[in-house]
């Protein structure tokens, strides 16, 4: 097995250079070379020859392909289909605000999660990313649009915290001041949940935001559209987000799909703001995305208004996401799906 080089830290390449009869500064030249864009060893000029050629033998640089690509005539969002290394493809989707460019990716190819509102994990999952892929996405898109990016979004394809040390280990190289140098600050990651892995995230010292997929306020609502609450209770990722906070100190953001007639009344809003009432959080009201194969349908104005008042009344921040690349259906898993079925 040839070594993936893009997905090894500073300290990790100049490791690996020692092991291959090179002077560890050789690593930190490779590690240069892979964020200056080259994609190959031979186009790494400043390293000898024969260390190229052994380089060749042992190592390799991943690519991600560009599939296909959207762009809106709306908004200027652009959504890419990346093809990988195995011929499998992954979503991400680049955005444009005044604070910055934001680019949203995926962790996994597919997911197993089954969330029954969610593209992404219809037909389950394939493979986790390994982080140099996570970074890709990022690098692809600033190449080809020739725009940086600022902020980043772990929320397409995937469920982050269930490729756990991979996304842990992007978050790590995504700061590297040599490489992509994004402020942890600048990065949200989206868990639907998995309180195990709250609790080890909470302890790495890795000051992101927490994104938690809640979308309904009791057990009953959310195993209905989130199979990952037959496994852990609401009451329990609510006890792990309360830790996670204490920990970090860091505000938690709480997602939440308003699907009519399933979890968008007022009564649902009063569960959600007794839940949430007192924690350091933010909730982030989302009008459900349309699939094909579900007949969910996103709440109306009206509903969204009362639902956004009544979370209020618990003295708990509230916004409504504003959709962005409508027109190229900018929700990951679609385009994917849309690819498999062709």
């Amino acid at each position: 097995m040839k070594t993936d080089v893009l997905s090894m830290t500073p300290a990790e390449l100049r490791e690996f250079a020692h092991t291959l009869g090179q002077p560890e500064y050789r690593g930190t030249q490779i590690f240069e070379w892979l964020y200056r864009g080259a994609a190959s060893f031979a186009e790494m000029t400043s390293l000898p020859a024969a260390f190229r050629e052994k380089l060749e033998e042992n190592a390799f640089i991943p690519t991600a392909a560009v599939k296909r690509k959207l762009v809106s005539s709306v908004d200027g969002t652009v959504k890419y289909l990346f093809e990988l290394y195995d011929g499998e493809t992954v979503e991400s989707v680049f955005m444009r605000y005044k604070h910055g460019n934001t680019v949203c990716i995926s962790t996994q190819v597919g997911c197993r999660m089954g969330c029954a509102f969610c593209a992404s994990t219809k037909a389950g999952l394939v493979r986790s990313l390994a982080p140099s892929e996570m970074l890709l996405q990022i690098m692809s898109a600033e190449r080809d649009l020739g725009e940086k990016v600022s902020n980043v979004v772990m929320m397409g394809m995937g469920e982050p915290l269930d490729n756990y040390d991979n996304s842990v280990k992007f978050l790590r190289l995504a700061n590297e001041k040599a490489g992509l140098n994004i402020g942890l600050r600048h990065i949200s990651l989206s868990t639907c949940g998995l309180v195990e892995k709250i609790d080890m995230l909470a302890k790495e010292d890795l000051p992101i935001t927490l994104s938690l997929s809640l979308h309904a306020g009791d057990d009953e609502t959310r195993k209905k559209i989130m199979p990952v609450a037959n496994r852990y209770p609401i009451s329990e990722v609510i006890a792990a987000c309360k830790r996670y906070v204490d920990t970090t100190g860091r505000r938690i953001s709480f997602e939440y799909a308003l699907i009519e007639g399933v979890n968008d009344s007022e009564k649902d809003a009063e569960k959600v703001g007794r839940l949430l009432s007192g924690m350091l959080c933010h909730l982030n009201l989302i009008p459900v995305n349309p699939i094909k194969e579900k007949n969910f349908k996103r709440s109306g104005k009206n509903a969204i208004k009362v639902f956004t008042d009544t979370v209020e009344k618990y003295k708990i921040n509230v916004t409504v996401r504003r959709k962005l690349g409508a027109d190229i259906n900018a929700s990951c898993g679609q385009l994917r799906a849309a690819e498999k079925s062709n």
